[in-house]
């Protein structure tokens, strides 16, 4: 028996295969420094750049007839890539927050048009050819992760399309027999490798893009771990959520954020609040890197009361640097996981940023997030009939679950000695392959 899971997420993606007894196996993948050290976290990552040997090819948004598709690298080799062309390109990243959103259908990169489909597609396909160099064969069966709510706008917002491309994606990549698990169930199982008796667990699972929550019952089982799920709730709120408000506090003012413009009838009006909207948000920011909002910036640049800050805003857009901003937050953010305070440091040609944030700024910030966070965690619990003095353990996985906010939810409501953790990475695709074989 062979069985395999993919947990394809927001920020990281696993992939791991069950031989019918033991611990799945995960795959890692080469990155860093002449590919000389091994991961289990597959970056959620595209990057694009035009076939060099086609010299019809336009620019990113300037389409030319005939022009050869571009070269499309993936995971750590995408990112290999961009930082040596030096922003030469075009990076997409939190591609995963698309799904559910009937408002993205498809875009055209250096003159070649991309479904959603086809950009999840060539990401998982490039994710298992990697996962294969040491795995073998994946063959055409698998279970793949969803979140309890997939993230997105409310308003515009559907599941059932969400489901729909992420199974298109996976065929595109081989997989035509395909199910679906719950990312906090999946984690459920892989917390049955480690118990020796039933438990009753609350599984917090924290992507970049969703919080997810599942009340279970757990039993280790003879062969692999069995779990009854009782309540399952989620929120499409997370990781990058609470980068977006550092992004906002410490970098979009500094880019001209809050700023003014004289148009040319004389009127003084603020730059528009939506270019900083959609520096906030992973998924959006490379699709900035548009012709019209190039030319945009460029007029706001030249009309600008501050000019310097619409100058590097425009540069960081039109140079594709959105991921050494995203590292800058990603560290900070980490930093104030251990530390009080932190700060956020950017440097890029003539504009530098080293700004001060403690962590008491940073939780009054993600507060309204906290709070919906945990109003899901009782609506689980509330789901499940169960009270959180009769829950066993608390398993939280996936990177925000370092956060200490987010821990002190867990630990008011059942305390510190129940809490538990691990593997936040690799849980999901560990336990996806477990729950495959059943």
């Amino acid at each position: 028996m062979r069985v395999v899971g993919i947990d394809f997420g927001t920020t990281h993606s696993a992939v791991a295969v069950w031989e019918g007894r033991g611990a799945p196996r995960l795959a890692t993948f080469a990155h860093g420094a002449a590919g000389a050290a091994r991961t289990p976290a597959f970056r959620s990552i595209l990057h694009f750049e035009p076939d060099p040997d086609d010299e019809s090819a336009g620019s990113a948004d300037h389409p030319r007839r005939g022009v050869r598709p571009p070269r499309v690298r993936a995971g750590p080799r995408a990112i290999e890539r961009y930082l040596e062309t030096a922003g030469d390109g075009r990076l997409v990243q939190s591609i995963k927050s698309f799904l559910a959103s009937p408002l993205f259908d498809r875009t055209e990169i250096f003159g070649a048009t991309f479904e959603l489909e086809d950009l999840v597609g060539r990401l998982l396909s490039e994710l298992r050819a990697a996962a294969e160099t040491e795995l073998g064969d994946l063959g055409t069966r698998v279970v793949c992760g969803r979140p309890v709510r997939f993230a997105g706008d409310a308003k515009h917002h559907d599941e059932r399309l969400a489901l729909a491309r992420l199974r298109s994606a996976l065929a595109r990549a081989g997989f035509s027999d395909v199910a679906f698990e719950l990312e906090p169930v999946a984690a459920a199982h892989h917390y049955g490798l480690r118990i020796a008796g039933p438990e009753r667990v609350l599984i917090g699972d924290f992507g970049g893009g969703t919080s997810d929550f599942s009340v279970l019952r757990v039993e280790p089982g003879a062969q692999r771990p069995q779990a009854e799920v009782l309540g399952t709730a989620g929120v499409g709120i997370a990781g990058d959520a609470f980068d977006a408000k550092l992004v906002r506090a410490r970098v979009a003012p500094a880019l001209g954020r809050g700023t003014q413009y004289c148009n040319p009838f004389g009127e003084v009006l603020p730059v528009p609040a939506w270019l900083y909207a959609h520096l906030e948000r992973w998924h959006h920011l490379s699709f900035l890197k548009s012709r019209p909002t190039l030319a945009l910036l460029g007029d706001l640049e030249r009309e600008a009361l501050e000019p310097e800050r619409l100058r590097a805003f425009a540069r960081l857009v039109r140079e594709d640097r959105g991921f050494h901003v995203y590292r800058a937050i990603e560290a900070a953010k980490h930093e104030l996981s251990r530390e009080t305070a932190s700060r956020v440091r950017y440097r890029d040609g003539g504009f530098a940023l080293d700004a001060a944030v403690a962590r008491r700024e940073f939780e009054e910030w993600i507060a309204d997030e906290l709070a919906k966070i945990e109003r899901a965690v009782d609506e689980s619990l509330a789901q499940a009939g169960v009270a959180a003095g009769a829950i066993d353990r608390v398993f939280l996985t996936g990177g925000s679950a370092f956060v200490p906010a987010v821990r002190a939810i867990f630990e008011r409501r059942f305390g510190a000695g129940r809490l538990r953790g691990g593997e936040e990475l690799t849980s999901v695709a560990s336990g996806l392959a477990l729950r495959a074989a059943h």
